[in-house]
């Protein structure tokens, strides 16, 4: 597990979190690099976070479903609301590093 992605262990983790039929979806497995990424690279990573965040909106109306049930806590869907937040917000905070590079490579 010591050559594991960050994002790979983050994925295995957070999987397990809310209701039994709620799973918060695997964050990307790649961002391009922006110093080495062609225009279709990057373009295909931005339509897989696009993916991932309609994923995770999805995630997020299952745990409000479950809660509203009764399948699991206010306490916790706050929690897993939370963590889903996290993990998209580092992603797409990475990626949007790699596209200021990307775009500073072709100004």
């Amino acid at each position: 597990m010591r050559n594991a992605s960050p994002l790979l262990v983050l994925s295995l983790l957070f999987s397990m979190s809310a209701g039994a039929d709620c799973v918060l979806p695997a964050p990307p497995s790649h961002i391009p690099d922006g110093h080495s990424a062609n225009e279709q690279e990057m373009k295909s990573a931005m339509r897989t976070l696009q993916q991932y965040n309609d994923d995770v909106d999805e995630y997020m109306k299952c745990i409000e479903f479950e809660q509203r049930r009764n399948v699991i806590s206010f306490g916790d869907k706050e929690k897993d609301r939370s963590t889903a937040i996290d993990s998209l917000a580092t992603v797409v905070g990475h990626f949007n590093e790699q596209v200021r590079i990307f775009k500073s490579r072709h100004s």
